[in-house]
């Protein structure tokens, strides 16, 4: 039976997308900030715009 033990350590160190998804997630949080930042920059009322 100890290699049924081995095995399910060896399953239980793959936890699954975990680190895939928080980068994921991070990487589209930013992108939706600097997308926001661009496309509100070009709404600001400057009076230089004469």
């Amino acid at each position: 039976m100890p290699h049924i033990a081995i095995t399910l350590a060896a399953a239980s160190a793959d936890q699954g997308p975990g680190a895939t998804l928080r980068i994921v997630l991070l990487v589209s949080i930013v992108g939706a900030v600097l997308l926001a930042w661009f496309l509100l920059r070009g709404y600001r009322n400057n009076d230089d715009n004469d």
